[in-house]
């Protein structure tokens, strides 16, 4: 394996890692509020937006990456 490779993987890990943890909080928060503790209204919109955003971050870094992958000299593998 070649670092560019590595560095590749490793970027797409990230991201990847990224968007399963800003998808958990979303349907954490959605499907459990109560779970929150004693935050107002106000906080779970802003937790919700704020999960809303880390998860638009990732899949836009995902898909830049989807993009320049093969350029880049990495090579994409599909997702299982």
């Amino acid at each position: 394996m070649t670092f560019r490779k590595d560095a590749l993987d490793a970027l797409r890990n990230q991201a990847e890692a990224d968007r399963f943890k800003a998808l958990s909080s979303l349907k954490i928060m959605l499907d459990h509020p109560a779970g929150i503790g004693d935050h107002s209204t106000s906080d779970l919109h802003n937790n919700l937006n704020e999960a809303l955003n880390q998860l638009d971050d990732a899949d836009s870094r995902l898909d830049t990456l989807r993009k320049y992958y093969l350029e880049l000299g990495g090579q994409w593998y599909s997702e299982g």
